[in-house]
């Protein structure tokens, strides 16, 4: 298991391919994003467009680094009152998610707002992604940097929020202290995610 760190620009490109392969059998990305080749070439620029623009100036990124040096894992945090992200930071962002999405843009704009629509507004820490790259997962990197960060969170005395895409997950981030408020349920068909809360220590 690697050392985490905040991220550097030079870091995106890296970052967003590991993210790529990390959420490429994630059920909210196979809805989003059905054609595997589609898949493959959207991901990893939908997570460099949404590192590059809303998250990596709020400081919540982090990178854990294999024993090589590689990126093994990466989380995309943001701080309290900054999840919604802002106009301008939509506006960059557009170009790169017509790029991504193609034609299935405006499934993944409802996937989106459905998302806005069920998040809690007490002011919090959101995890929006975290992910490990499948050639080092069980490596501890997932771990390294759910650590990182909420040891800054209850520094804070501060809650947290993730949404878990994957039942399977659940377990997981309940370890950390998470907790499963409800489900968000993604219209005409689509998966269902956890929403899940860790109140403050």
């Amino acid at each position: 298991m690697g050392s985490v760190r905040a991220i550097t620009k030079s870091d995106i490109g890296g970052l967003s391919k590991v993210l790529g392969r990390a959420f490429y059998d994630d059920p909210v990305m196979n809805w989003m994003l059905p054609g595997d080749a589609a898949r493959a070439k959207g991901l990893p620029r939908l997570f460099g467009a949404i590192t590059r623009y809303q998250y990596f100036a709020t400081g919540g990124c982090e990178i854990a680094l294999a024993d090589d040096g590689s990126i093994g894992g990466a989380a995309l945090w943001a701080p309290p009152d900054t999840w919604k992200g802002s106009q301008l930071s939509e506006l960059r962002m557009m170009p790169a998610m017509i790029l991504a999405f193609g034609r299935r843009v405006q499934v993944g704009q409802e996937v989106a707002e459905t998302m806005k629509k069920n998040h809690p507004q007490e002011p919090h820490w959101y995890l929006s992604t975290i992910g490990t790259d499948p050639a080092v997962r069980g490596g501890g990197h997932g771990f390294a940097l759910m650590k990182s960060r909420l040891d800054r969170v209850d520094a804070e005395h501060a809650p947290a929020y993730l949404e878990s895409s994957k039942p399977e997950n659940v377990p997981y981030y309940e370890r950390f202290g998470f907790e499963t408020t409800g489900e968000i349920v993604i219209p005409d068909g689509g998966p269902t995610l956890f929403a899940m809360w860790r109140n403050p220590r």
